[in-house]
């Protein structure tokens, strides 16, 4: 889905983002997210940051203890 329509940032770039390791500013930087009206900020730091918290869960138990 569409969360950024004046840059046409999609749900999928947003946790790929998150996923790769980069930060919101970074993502902010590489495609325009948020910059233009900023209505879709709110949205797209929640799915950055739901997706930042799964890759965190994906840890191997014994590398978490």
């Amino acid at each position: 889905m569409y969360v950024c329509i004046c840059n046409a940032v999609t749900d999928r770039t947003i946790r790929e983002a998150a996923a790769s390791g980069h930060s919101f500013a970074d993502l902010r930087r590489r495609t325009g997210c948020s910059d233009c009206c900023g209505s879709c900020e709110d949205m797209a730091r929640e799915i950055f940051e739901e997706a930042r918290a799964a890759r965190t869960l994906d840890l191997p138990l014994l590398a978490a203890a």
